[in-house]
């Protein structure tokens, strides 16, 4: 009877620029907390404190770029502490979040398309969100959202999509204008607009270690009726292992808000005209003001669980938005329902896990035997959790919500699982493309995919 395999392997990642990662160290691309991973469909991305590397594995393209990000402040020590693919259609460009609180946007040449200060603290994590293709849920948003300890950040998807085609337009034109100049192509990097965004504080107990984004939701009821839009964020943390907010785009959205609206302007601005009657206004100093972050918006806490001496370590979000994996310090697995806000399973005795979404087909055998070029479809495939435990060597599918252990891969030490983030602009007619997760192997760096059927 042949050997039944649970994942197919793609490619190799080894090559020789990996040594400045650490590569051929045991446990070099899990044990290191300065190196970071990202996944595309044919690419991956890694950066350790100050240099970006992207990969095309052999069997893909193979090519090899290397980023120096050079704007990095050595005053303040600032080096790259997030990471993440933003793919638009045929657009692939790099997101790195700095420990001093920068966006940094690159394209896959190197050349720097924004850098910009959302807020000064480390950024965390970078979470990029497509349009889902369950619409069952409710309204659905592309976005972009940014963790800091304590604050979480959003960009709206159409904003930083239009600004990258504008700047990739700019720039296969400058590439067949013969009479573009050298001064044009310097100031690139800096003809890229600001990306508007909101920033909340969701720092109620302790500053959280992770957060996301989870959806729309319904405004609180006394509140002034408008077209501003009202999301909902969970977060994880020291204090409380679970917290969730109401966050309001517009920070003077309550009833006391827009009256303090309307009379703080008026009565700073009648201070500041009395206060220039006495004192003369300091000289104008040429100075250029330290970048700063923008005002908060308004949060709102929902709930908490406190459950102390547990932590709360790592947030992962299904593709719809309804459910959400926390993993604690206790070993501890929490699958959360995101719509209720309750915890609707629990899983013990799996230190230092990593959990992420994948689907599988479940109606393989009847889609299969109707036609041979069938083509599956959402309905065929089901959610499930994989499940890392480094500490046990395995991997573990569980069907969701409260479905069985599926199967369990066997995985080498040193490995991790990896997951491409969601696209921008796909089209709801194109053909569906199921979530998946990827097994890089960090000894022999074999990239493999967990393979989705269940025979």
């Amino acid at each position: 009877m042949a050997r039944r395999t649970y994942t197919t392997e793609l490619g190799c990642i080894a090559c020789e620029e990996l040594d400045d990662f650490g590569a051929g160290n045991e446990g070099w691309l899990v044990d290191n907390p300065n190196l970071l991973c990202a996944l595309d469909s044919h690419s991956l991305a890694l950066a350790n404190r100050s240099v970006i590397l992207v990969l095309g594995w052999v069997g893909s393209d193979g090519y090899q770029v290397k980023i120096k990000p050079s704007d990095l402040s050595p005053i303040e020590a600032e080096y790259i502490s997030a990471l993440e693919w933003l793919v638009l259609d045929e657009i692939k460009v790099i997101l790195a979040g700095t420990s001093c609180g920068y966006l940094l946007i690159y394209s896959l040449s190197g050349d720097l398309i924004l850098k910009q200060m959302i807020h000064p603290a480390r950024i965390l994590k970078i979470r990029v969100r497509g349009l889902k293709r369950d619409l069952s849920y409710g309204s659905s948003y592309e976005e972009v959202s940014i963790v800091m300890p304590g604050v979480i950040a959003r960009i709206e998807g159409s904003d930083i999509q239009n600004a990258l085609r504008k700047w990739f337009q700019e720039s296969n034109a400058r590439i067949w204008d013969p009479k573009s100049s050298s001064r044009d192509m310097e100031d690139s990097g800096n003809s890229f607009e600001t990306l508007a965004y909101q920033v909340w504080n969701v720092s109620k107990y302790s500053a959280c270690a992770d957060a996301a984004i989870i959806g729309v939701m319904p405004p609180p009821l006394m509140e002034l009726q408008s077209s501003e839009r009202y999301f909902c964020a969970v977060t994880v943390g020291e204090d409380a292992v679970i917290s969730a907010f109401r966050l309001s785009e517009d920070k003077s959205r309550s009833l006391v808000g827009a009256i303090l609206s309307k009379v703080v302007p008026v009565t700073f601005s009648t201070i500041a005209s009395f206060s220039k009657m006495i004192w003369q206004s300091d000289p104008k100093t040429s100075k250029k003001p330290d970048a700063k972050g923008q005002a908060f918006a308004r949060a709102s806490l929902l709930t908490c669980l406190k459950d102390h001496p547990r932590k709360g370590e790592k947030l992962t979000l299904s593709p719809s938005g309804t459910l959400a994996v926390i993993t604690d310090s206790l070993g501890r697995i929490l699958l959360l329902d995101t719509q209720a806000l309750v915890v609707v399973r629990l899983w013990k005795g799996y230190r230092d896990a990593d959990c992420l979404f994948m689907e599988m087909l479940v109606n393989r055998d009847a889609a299969s035997s109707s036609s041979i070029d069938y083509e599956p479809e959402k309905n065929d495939y089901c959610l499930c959790l994989a499940i890392h435990a480094p500490k046990m060597g395995i991997v573990e599918i569980w069907q969701m919500r409260t479905g069985r252990r599926l199967r369990t891969i066997r995985c080498a030490k040193g490995s991790k699982l990896l997951q491409p983030s969601s696209r921008f602009g796909s089209s709801m007619a194109s053909p569906y493309v199921p979530l998946e997760v990827f097994l890089l192997n960090g000894d022999s760096g074999q990239i493999s995919i967990l393979n989705r059927t269940l025979s």
